[in-house]
């Protein structure tokens, strides 16, 4: 590693990045963390950060220690009254033991899978919550800065 460019690269398109971080409510309840595992490596713009966590990271270095505090319009969004639904109990599987705090797995219109939490339920309605669990939330991200590489495109 005695190179210097790569040394003195930093965060920005083009670069792929290994760093530990952690993501902490603002009563220190750590939601997410990569510090007793493995670093995640993830290449800018590949959509594995969120863009305002991402660009929080623009030009650190490796090395490079920080701790941002996030409002919700830079992270998961504010808390949307539109994304609780009440679904019909028929929908759901006949024999699933359903209580409020169930996170569950839906498909959207598109297919992808969208997490949603139980809020309430009766016997012919379910009550969903699909906003992100952190919406509405400050979050502290942590990071550590352990590798910024250029991203080698063949």
């Amino acid at each position: 590693m005695g190179d210097a460019t790569v040394s003195d690269l930093t965060i920005g398109p083009g670069t792929r990045v290994t760093l530990h971080f952690s993501l902490a409510l603002d009563d220190g309840t750590v939601v997410d963390s990569t510090l007793e595992g493995e670093p995640a490596v993830f290449e800018v713009g590949d959509g594995s950060l969120l863009p305002g966590y991402e660009e929080m990271l623009f030009g650190l270095r490796s090395g490079d220690e920080s701790s941002f505090e996030m409002k919700p319009e830079h992270g998961f969004g504010q808390h949307n009254p539109v994304n609780i639904q009440q679904l019909p109990r028929a929908d759901f599987d006949a024999g699933m033991t359903l209580e409020p705090g169930l996170v569950l797995s839906f498909a959207d219109a598109n297919r992808a899978e969208l997490p949603g939490v139980i809020i309430a339920l009766d016997d012919d309605t379910v009550t969903v919550d699909f906003n992100h669990p952190l919406a509405g939330r400050d979050i502290t991200f942590q990071v550590s800065i352990l590798a910024v590489e250029p991203v080698v495109t063949h």
